[in-house]
């Protein structure tokens, strides 16, 4: 077909409607993205460009009783520099002084700042990093350097800060005081009283906006936060610096000493629950000792002979037995079924009562008191060993307690030596921590606590939450009860036949039990025997302030094992320390001081020591101390001897001071 003139209007009419038509669809998909999706598509420009970041608060810090500080949060700073926002004017002059500022603050020669910040000018880097791990005064220094004060846009400064967790106490209680952490996915892991009130430090996260710069690197905009995290409260706990330190240090010479597995100590206040101390020590191949696991509330394992208390306990409440039957111990072994129940002493002990049997931790006497006295209906035996609260956990909010074993007859596990074996602590198992709770009920007059490890909550001088004692069960026993087996928890250290007698000190009462568990009773070769050696009890025994347990796992045999070795010379050590440490106010409450004679006295002193007199003035009367302090302002050399006033003095008075080198002061 011939192309006319007609023919090519006809085509130019086409593609200038096509064109019309496509400007047309161009022109409604930008009205659309403006109006329908635009705000949409602008939020995908601004996550590729810019970001919230999460800022984590400063989480409270963690407090002994005495204000100490087991856990602070502290800011790290990093400073990082922009060089491409910074003019050249402002660049070329500022890079010299800012350089010198940063090496009097960090130490490294000036040039070696500047060349790093003219390169990082030449290649354009948007986040170079000039200093990390500053702590907040660097930071607050730093941003009025040279250059860098006039902001991020014109000084190119970038600050980051995150904020560290640190323990002034550093290995000591380590453990106990844990942490918190969260992973990629937001999941936590919580240990110790970090994890436990990690709902009161946490505080809340703060928001701050970055822009994307080279390289997938997120460049902080502005200086302010979008939104300000808000710091979490302050825990105050209810742990004693100086008795943590006591108890961490007896134990870990005991573990070395033996060259233990691994220990534990805890010490309680007896009246109110409340955790004093708590140190858990494991061995490492090298073998030293850290806070590895937390074994006190943790473990769970066979007590041994401790749990001889709360056999005798039941037996008394369920009138079995009373303390003065006797028991024919045979030979120091007892044959029930196929299994033989042992004494630790050769030959055993005859006949005996069954307070001498607890004293002298007898195994063949608590065996036969228990499996005949609950034989017909063993579970009576069982019911009244739940009902002191011996079958269910202690409800700490530290996680991982370690749950309880006592079976039920009938249960797997249960046999027809259950009860003799049960009797002296196996086949059953208990934490350090609630066999510990058990005999502070007894120092405690039957009143069972759940052991506490926190005070209060508070946020900078306000009280948020107060804990106060809390009461498991009144009274685990009648009062009779308690009084019998308190006495002889006394006999076991005070006593002559007692287990404990070598931790006797006429200078402090103790009380309380020892225990040597088998473990690993299983095997059959005699060399993989292990032992627990444990004491738990209470100080001073006729006036319990505190109770306390030690258990140390795997002594070396060839040092020693018992319970009264190993374990009773850091109950020891503890208890006296302590109590030396924190005398207390019943002690002086029969001190009567006549405060007129105490006036009478101070005004003798001040008349004597104003005057400065040239002879040597009568001190007779005085007291020792006022009497030294006028000696040496005079320059004469002073010999004590005794205590309290000057009964005598070996230069008379009035004698000339310039012709007296020394004089000696007799007092009573």
């Amino acid at each position: 077909m011939a192309i006319t003139p007609k023919n090519i209007l006809v085509r130019l009419y086409i593609v200038a409607g096509g064109l019309f038509l496509f400007a047309g669809a161009v022109v409604f998909k930008l009205v659309n993205i403006q109006t329908v999706d635009g705000d949409k598509y602008r939020e995908l420009a601004m996550q590729r460009t810019e970001k919230l970041f999460t800022i984590a608060p400063n989480r409270g810090n963690l407090y002994s009783e005495d204000g100490s500080l087991l856990a602070t949060s502290v800011s790290k700073y990093t400073i990082r520099f922009d060089a491409v926002t910074v003019s050249d004017a402002d660049f070329s002059q500022g890079v010299g002084p800012l350089s010198r500022a940063l090496s009097d603050l960090l130490g490294k020669p000036s040039a070696y700042y500047e060349q790093l910040l003219r390169k990082g000018r030449a290649n354009k880097n948007r986040y170079l990093l000039v200093a990390r791990n500053l702590d907040y005064s660097e930071y607050m220094a730093i941003r009025e350097f040279p250059l860098f004060r006039k902001g991020p846009y014109k000084g190119g400064i970038i600050v980051e800060q995150r904020t560290v967790r640190e323990h002034p106490l550093g290995k000591i209680a380590e453990r106990s005081v844990g942490y918190e952490r969260f992973d990629e996915n937001g999941y936590a892991t919580r240990v110790g009283l970090e994890g436990a009130f990690g709902g009161y430090l946490r505080g809340v996260e703060g928001k701050r906006l970055k822009q994307k710069i080279a390289k997938g690197q997120w460049k902080p905009i502005g200086l302010d936060n979008i939104i300000e995290p808000q710091d979490g409260y302050d825990v105050v706990s209810t742990i004693d610096i100086n008795i943590q330190d006591i108890a961490h240090h007896a134990l870990l010479r005991q573990l070395e000493h033996y060259k233990a597995e691994h220990g534990t100590v805890i010490v309680m206040e007896t009246r109110t629950g409340e955790i004093k101390a708590i140190s858990n020590l494991g061995r490492t191949s090298e073998g030293t000792y850290y806070e590895r696991l937390n074994y006190a509330i943790g473990e769970s394992h066979e007590p041994g002979s401790t749990f001889k208390l709360m056999s005798l306990v039941a037996a008394l409440e369920d009138q079995v037995v009373d303390t003065s039957t006797v028991v024919d111990t045979g030979k120091g072994y007892w044959r029930i079924y196929d299994r033989v129940v042992r004494d630790s002493k050769h030959g055993g002990y005859g006949e005996i009562s069954v307070g001498k049997a607890f004293e002298v931790s007898s195994n063949t006497a608590f065996a036969k008191i228990i499996h005949n006295g609950y034989k017909e209906n063993p579970q009576r035996f069982v019911n009244r060993l739940m009902e002191m609260g011996l079958a269910q956990p202690l409800g700490m909010p530290i996680k991982g307690e370690g749950k309880p074993v006592l079976r039920n007859p009938g249960d797997k596990g249960w046999s027809g030596i259950s009860l003799a074996w049960m009797s002296h602590g196996y086949e059953v198992s208990l934490t350090p921590l609630q066999t510990l709770a058990f005999y502070n009920a007894i120092a405690n007059d039957g009143e069972l606590l759940r052991p506490r490890l926190i005070k209060e909550v508070r946020e900078w001088d306000r009280t948020v939450e107060r804990f106060e004692k809390e009461v498991i069960n009144p009274a685990i026993c009648s009062r009779e009860t308690v009084r019998k087996v308190q006495r002889l928890l006394k006999n076991v250290v005070s006593g002559e036949h007692g287990t404990g007698r070598s931790l006797y000190s006429p200078y402090l009462s103790l009380a309380g039990k020892t225990g040597t568990a088998q473990k690993n009773y299983a095997h059959k070769d005699p060399e993989k025997l292990a032992y627990i050696s444990t004491f738990a009890g209470y100080f001073p025994a006729d006036d319990p302030q505190y109770s306390c347990i030690v258990v140390i796992h795997e002594p070396d045999k060839s040092v020693g094992y018992y319970g009264a070795d190993v374990s009773g010379p850091v109950f020891r050590s503890v208890a006296q320390k302590v109590i030396a440490n924190k005398p207390r106010e019943q002690y002086l409450a029969g001190i009567q001081i006549d405060p007129s004679g105490l006036e009478a006295e101070y005004e003798k002193y001040y008349e004597t020591s104003r005057q400065a007199p040239e002879t040597l003035p009568d001190l007779r009367g005085m007291s020792g101390m006022d009497a030294i302090s006028i000696l040496e302002n005079l320059g004469v050399q002073v010999e004590v001897r005794g205590n309290g006033k000057v009964k005598r003095q070996s230069v008379s008075k009035g004698t000339k001071v310039r012709e007296v080198k020394r004089i000696v002061l007799e007092l009573s």
